[in-house]
């Protein structure tokens, strides 16, 4: 979604107002700051992830006093940013941030960029110079607004006390509303020190603001039609399907169909991967079915996914055969990447019941897809190429296999937040993902480090679930520290550290694109070690010891016969953080593959073998 036009709130007009009154004299005085808490209560909030500064400290002080607030103090601000989008994935409300002027606010850049690229409902509120000092280089200040502009759905500056009801509202209608994305609210110290009152914003009225929820039924009637015409369709279904909680819905439309089904890597769990119909996920790393199945399909109903690159691959191969139904709350998506033959504006869960009413009309008429045919093709390549791994050194561990028995040993209804890299598309492939809101990632952004914060913001959320956050030792050394606000604030989460010694990922492009050449992906000496040499002397830094420094209860496993006994172990455990290093061998690869730039007709299974379909 493009960000709307942008004025400072103090400029008439302004081109986001709402209808509520001015404040009234007789209303009780309180201070911007005090405003601002009541708001956020007002506003349904109950946690809020930041850290204090001189800009923002005095929203700290009332603070204290909200009976509603539960504020975490983490230990950077990236990790707020990226524990309210934890919070808010785990929950689907939206999550709270908040950080001081100048390197407080940037700090939080990469957490919101991550929100924007997700669609995650995020209000960041960031701390400002007084009002007067702005644009004069005063100390901690930086031009937030401006720098966020491109990676929010639309963001404030407040400069007058009397306008932060009203804008935290707006804030919060904004995130939440059509395609969900990040606000960033900067508030000058000025405006949070001066005097108003707060007065409940009345019906937001915000100009050039309309999401379309419901779709067009005459695109919705021809899409069925086109449905049952199709010889061999495929459902690919994007995160926005799970953000709509359309879960049922696809559920139904799927089995009405009775066409495969292909999950990206943020729609996971939306649709049971157990299921008969489920071939998988698409993309870069997935599975040869889902691949295949996209590349041969003769229809593609895309809904709530944007086709990106990470899972057309060369766009101008994808799906070279194929017709598109493209629905999704968002018009900025339809056609950017792919021609849509049937555009549908509209929220996933609206479209695909719509869907459903159209094609049950169309059977009943006697219009209905015939796909035995294709069925016998997809079957074939899940029988010729189904995921596995090869067996790791005698006695070592397979990366693999630890997320699986961690998926396989880890109580119903586990959570799971993964990093970015090779531990990320194991977890993809190797996880339970049944339901949805347990699988949480950064797809878009792909940023390193995001898994340990999101996983506390998704236990705050949802206290009662048995969080895992799987990490790799490069992702993990990124924002470990956050393992002291759980030990502190009684956030007992889980964590698998995949120790492979790397940067996995780049080390694996090395090993196929780059001859070998292991530049700067060792993460335990200046050149990465052969398999086998790395030693207790050469754990820099020694996770197990690094964790029980920072309160968590630590463990090591690195032979294969502990690993049920290690995993059930840290299951075990409820009242502390736990970390795990799993020591795992280095050369373990991520299969399928498809380079980046190619065709996915270029698809490599195991040991780089190109499979024929």
């Amino acid at each position: 979604m493009q960000n709307a036009a942008r004025q400072p709130l103090d400029a008439d007009p302004s081109p986001m107002r709402s209808s509520a009154p001015r404040p009234r004299a007789t209303a009780p005085r309180v201070t911007g700051a005090q405003s601002l808490i009541l708001a956020l209560e007002n506003a349904g909030t109950d946690t809020v992830f930041g850290i204090p500064g001189g800009a923002i400290l005095p929203a700290y002080d009332p603070l204290m006093d909200s009976p509603q607030l539960r504020h975490i103090l983490v230990r950077h601000e990236q990790g707020a940013g990226h524990a309210a989008v934890g919070y808010a994935q785990a929950t689907g409300k939206v999550g709270v941030c908040m950080a001081t002027s100048g390197p407080g606010a940037t700090n939080l850049v990469t957490a919101i960029a991550d929100a924007h690229m997700d669609s995650v409902p995020l209000v960041a509120i960031t701390g400002q110079v007084a009002s007067k000092a702005i644009g004069t280089d005063a100390f901690q200040e930086a031009d937030i607004v401006g720098i966020t502009m491109p990676i929010t759905k639309h963001n404030y500056l407040v400069t007058h006390a009397d306008d932060i009801p009203r804008t935290i509202a707006e804030a919060f209608h904004i995130a939440s509303t059509g395609r969900p994305g990040p606000v960033l609210v900067d508030i000058a110290k000025d405006a949070l020190q001066d005097e108003t009152t707060f007065v409940r914003p009345g019906q937001l009225q915000l100009s050039g603001y309309h999401p379309v929820v419901r779709p067009n039924l005459r695109q919705i009637r021809t899409a069925a039609e086109m449905i049952v015409q199709a010889r061999r369709p495929v459902l690919y279904v994007g995160g926005g399907t799970a953000k709509a909680d359309a879960a049922a819905e696809l559920r139904e439309l799927a089995e009405l169909i009775g066409a495969p089904v292909t999950t990206t890597l943020m729609a996971l769990g939306v649709f049971p991967g157990s299921h008969p119909l489920h071939i998988g996920m698409p993309g870069m790393h997935g599975t040869v079915p889902a691949v295949a199945a996209l590349q041969k399909a003769d229809l593609l109903v895309a809904l709530g996914t944007r086709f990106d690159d990470r899972v057309t691959g060369r766009l101008d191969g994808f799906a070279p055969h194929a017709k598109v139904i493209h629905a999704d709350i968002d018009p900025a998506e339809i056609g950017k990447n792919r021609r849509a033959d049937v555009p549908i504006v509209g929220d996933a869960r609206s479209v695909i019941a719509e869907l459903v009413r159209a094609l049950r009309g169309e059977h009943a008429h006697g219009r209905r897809g015939s796909y035995a045919a294709w069925w016998q093709d997809i079957d074939r390549w899940r029988r010729t190429y189904p995921l596995g791994y090869d067996a790791p050194p005698a006695g070592t561990l397979a990366p693999q296999q630890v997320i699986q028995r961690i998926g396989q040993l880890a109580p119903e209804n586990t959570l799971y937040a993964s990093g970015v890299g090779q531990h990320q598309m194991w977890a993809a492939h190797f996880l339970p993902h049944e339901r949805p809101r347990r699988w949480f990632n950064s797809g878009g952004a792909g940023t390193m480090g995001y898994s340990v914060p999101a996983a506390m913001g998704a236990k705050v959320g949802r206290p009662d679930a048995t969080v895992w956050a799987i990490d790799g030792d490069g992702c993990f050394q990124m924002t470990n520290q956050e393992l002291v606000t759980c030990a502190l604030n009684d956030i007992p989460i889980k964590v698998a550290v995949i120790n492979n010694g790397a940067l996995g990922m780049v080390r694996q492009w090395q090993t196929l694109f780059y001859g070998q050449r292991y530049s700067q992906t060792g993460l335990q000496a200046p050149s990465a070690p052969a398999q086998g040499q790395r030693t207790a002397g050469t754990r820099v830094p020694d996770f197990v010891r690094l964790a029980d420094a920072m309160g968590c209860v630590a463990m090591r496993c690195e032979r294969p016969q502990d690993l049920d006994e290690v995993i059930s172990a840290a299951n075990a455990v409820q009242d502390r953080p736990v970390v795990v290093d799993f020591v795992v061998h280095q050369d373990a690869m991520v299969w399928p593959m498809v380079a980046a730039g190619a065709s996915n007709d270029d698809i490599m299974s195991a040991r780089g073998i190109r499979p024929e379909f």
